[in-house]
């Protein structure tokens, strides 16, 4: 297990390395490499709040405050534990058929 840590800490050194370089070439302080989201600018209290407790966001793992990776929306997690259901988007309206008169 010990060699398996080994492999994975180096892995994720890496992955952050090769994100921080590019977004400094790119000129890119946010976006995603390899599919996996990164974000270098100053961390703020809006992001913080949008990332860490978010009703209106419907995923749990949301893009990381700072660095490389995910962070969890706490929200969601605890309504998934509490088992609460989210609201019903109500269904869309249908279109006015078009009989061609104005």
């Amino acid at each position: 297990m010990r060699t398996l840590s080994s492999i994975l800490r180096t892995l994720t050194m890496a992955l952050t390395v090769t994100a921080a370089v590019y977004a400094y070439r790119t000129k890119q302080p946010e976006g995603r490499i390899l599919n996996v989201p990164y974000d270098f600018r100053m961390p703020t209290m809006e992001r913080l709040r949008r990332r860490v407790w978010n009703p209106d966001e419907p995923r749990v793992f949301t893009p990381t405050i700072f660095g490389v990776g995910w962070s969890l929306n706490l929200f969601q997690v605890v309504r998934q534990l509490r088992g609460d259901t989210p609201p019903e988007d109500p269904p869309p309206e249908d279109p006015q058929p078009d009989d061609g008169v104005v």
